[in-house]
């Protein structure tokens, strides 16, 4: 008997045994047909490209070669990316010296030749965004924010000032996209004569892709008629390589500049800080510190912000859009990732031609769903700026005050920066001396507000807000002149109600509904 039961097992060895075996040869042709797969979308996308391309004319062709070169690596990377781009077991909690605190750079002051270091300085705005989120026609920059002053004068001004004071030569760098050249080329011939010289360069112009098919949705390469939606520019990652192949880099790195700084146009808070770039210059040479991102705390408001983490050795950004399902309630939770990025950074221009020559500039993918007019699924592949940190030498994150966060997205955003909150000096807002508290209040303007054609005839004026902690307005409601709104205000017009608020109310602590008519004798 105990041979037999020897042979019965040496069987059950060896059945099992086929049955790993065709597990693993199962799984070896599926790999092999995914790599099939994959070979064939690849060569039907690059045909598909060599056929727009043929379409192209004269210097359009050039630029669209280039173009399509980043496209090709980033469709390739695309097919080749499985599961989520983060294991959620190696996240770390980045290590103490590798975010200081904004107090700690300061704490070191300024030299004496305040112009030798921003000599070293390029200042670049992200200026592809359009106005439409705010109902605008055109680059979003142009968008009135202060005393008629748009968020291209701002900026401006503030260089310009700057330049003036230290006399010095920064020059502003704006990165356009397709969707705001013309328009922003057209006004810079107003800044003619100001102290500041500007250079431009085009973002790259990629082809949104049939979601099904995984093809282009363009037929040739115009932009207009049945072609104005099927194309778009890949996110602001896509600044190192544009900036790259402008020939731009190599000019400003010829004239002697050694960082920029980015940052996106809408962001007001988003000014040159003379601490930050002393920290950076000051670096003896083998420790040169090639990227900063600030970073600033959480708040509820900012739960969908990305935050710095440590991951197999480095810092790195992380992006909701990065965070498995499971973990989506505890990446949003201020405990546990305190900080945010601000999307403003220092970024050294010597690594950024290093890391392009060598091909090694590495950003996780974002694959962004979008739906047509037509009720085509599309997808764009797009990248994010900050999240190339983990390539750089020594990157470091400067936890900086709230008040370098100070974006116009929304017209709630908007009334804000209007607002009494805030004074103007040399195209900078800085929060007015005489609110007690250096929050920001809450604003919740209703739809009613949402494109800013309207949301200015609702405010006769802009109302008092230095008391303000929280205002909400719903429906059909306008504002008379020299309104006061302190603590929390919350004003309700149901549908077909209108409330105006009387000239000179002053409202604190107030929840106003119902229907109030104030019209002209």
């Amino acid at each position: 008997t105990a041979h037999l039961k020897h042979i019965n097992f040496k069987q059950h060895v060896s059945v099992s045994g086929t049955r790993s075996l065709s597990v693993r040869s199962n799984t070896n042709r599926m790999a092999q047909f995914q790599e099939v797969m994959r070979q064939q979308l690849e060569s039907s996308m690059y045909a598909d490209l060599e056929k727009l391309l043929s379409t192209a004319k004269g210097a359009e062709a050039e630029v669209s070669k280039k173009d399509f070169e980043g496209f090709r690596k980033l469709f390739h990377r695309f097919l080749q990316v499985k599961g989520p781009s983060v294991e959620w077991s190696k996240i770390n909690r980045p290590p103490e010296d590798s975010i200081q605190p904004y107090d700690k750079i300061k704490a070191k002051g300024l030299p004496d030749n305040i112009a030798d270091s921003l000599n070293k300085l390029v200042v670049v705005k992200l200026n592809g965004g359009l106005g439409t989120s705010m109902g605008c026609k055109g680059p979003k920059s142009l968008i009135s924010v202060r005393n008629e002053n748009t968020f291209l004068d701002l900026t401006v001004q503030q260089i310009e000032h700057l330049n003036k004071t230290y006399n010095a030569d920064v020059p502003l760098v704006l990165m356009n996209s397709f969707n705001t050249n013309d328009d922003t080329k057209k006004i810079l011939q107003k800044y003619r004569h100001h102290r500041v010289k500007i250079h431009t360069f085009n973002q790259s112009r990629y082809p949104r892709i049939n979601k099904e098919s995984l093809l282009p949705v363009a037929k040739d390469m115009a932009m207009t008629g049945e072609n104005a939606d099927v194309w778009y520019p890949p996110g602001h990652g896509d600044i190192y390589a544009s900036f790259y192949n402008s020939g731009l880099l190599e000019q400003l790195i010829a004239e002697g500049k050694e960082y920029i700084f980015v940052s996106n146009i809408d962001n007001l808070g988003a000014t040159v800080d003379l601490y930050i770039l002393n920290h950076l210059v000051s670096q003896p040479n083998g420790k040169r510190c090639e990227f900063i991102m600030e970073v600033t705390d959480k708040t509820r408001a900012d739960v969908k912000g990305g935050t710095l983490i440590q991951y197999d050795g480095k810092l790195r950004l992380l992006e909701i859009a990065q965070v498995p399902k499971a973990h989506v309630d505890e990446f949003k939770s201020v405990t546990k990732f305190k900080i945010f990025n601000t999307n403003n950074l220092w970024i050294s221009l010597s690594a950024i031609k290093r890391l392009q020559e060598q091909n090694a500039m590495d950003m996780e993918i974002i694959v962004n769903p979008k739906t047509l007019d037509g009720g085509l699924n599309v997808i764009q592949l797009e990248t994010a700026v900050g999240a190339a940190i983990k390539c750089f030498e020594n990157a470091l994150g400067i936890n900086v005050p709230r008040s370098r966060f100070l974006p116009v997205k929304t017209t709630s955003d908007l009334l804000l920066v209007m607002s009494n909150l805030y004074s103007l000096e040399a195209g900078c807002l800085t929060m007015s001396e005489r609110r007690e508290f250096p929050t920001t209040p809450h604003v919740k303007l209703g739809s009613s507000f949402t494109k800013v054609q309207e949301y200015l005839t609702r405010f006769e004026s802009i109302p008092d807000m230095l008391e303000l902690d929280h205002l909400t307005v719903s429906g059909d409601v306008t504002f008379g002149k020299h309104v006061s709104l302190k603590g929390t205000v919350i004003i309700i017009a149901n549908h077909g109600d209108r409330i105006d608020i009387p000239a000179g109310s002053m409202l604190e602590n107030k929840i106003v509904s119902g229907n109030l008519r104030i019209l002209d004798h």
